[in-house]
């Protein structure tokens, strides 16, 4: 468990970090212009999540909600830098139990992440859009679940699982074909196992 969550505050760490939320300003920026039906904004979190591990992916996810919300004056962007810290946490720990260094595994590191934005945001959509996301095809879903009579937490529930899970498919299934194809030199900058022989 502790080496999970261990971290390297190192040179590579510090310049990672604001190259991975400027991906994400650009993916959640690309997205909103053109009325997506995907988020596109934690693919530099899950970057961040599989190189410097859960600590480095959730100061890059929170991070750029914060820094998205102030230039932007969008205010709820900023309640919403808890999920974008969950989706680190959990990418990072999928990367760090070794999930990602296969296609199966950074499917099922995916299904995570999306559950993990789901059950963070839920609760945040209830309390202030009133269960909706603010996402056409998951409104939608919201929509049909009242007309339906069913709770809102449930129709709540189902807006955030349409739109989460198939943008973290997307996502990380990104993230992992980009990852597999950076030089061993610049991923093993990241390494947590690297040890320093004694010389004794």
């Amino acid at each position: 468990m502790k080496r999970i969550f261990k971290t390297k505050f190192n040179a590579a760490c510090f310049v990672l970090i604001p190259v991975c939320i400027g991906i994400n300003y650009v993916g959640k920026l690309f997205a909103s212009l053109l009325k997506l039906p995907l988020w596109l904004d934690s693919i530099g979190t899950c970057i961040g999540g599989v190189l410097g591990g859960p600590v480095i992916g959730g100061i890059c996810g929170a991070a750029n909600n914060l820094i998205y919300g102030l230039t932007t004056g969008d205010s709820i962007t900023l309640i919403y830098a808890l999920t974008s810290f969950g989706i680190g946490v959990a990418v990072g720990i999928m990367a760090r139990l070794g999930r990602m260094k296969t296609f199966p595994g950074a499917l099922l590191t995916a299904v995570a992440a999306g559950l993990t934005a789901v059950v963070i945001s839920t609760p945040l959509n209830i309390i202030f859009w009133g269960g909706m996301t603010g996402n056409v095809w998951g409104d939608a879903v919201f929509a049909w679940s009242q007309a339906g009579k069913l709770p809102v937490f449930f129709g709540s529930f189902l807006d955030e699982v349409i739109v989460d899970v198939p943008d973290k498919l997307i996502t990380l299934l990104l993230v992992f074909a980009i990852v597999k194809n950076l030089p061993k030199k610049l991923t093993s900058l990241y390494d947590v196992d690297d040890e320093v022989e004694s010389l004794d």
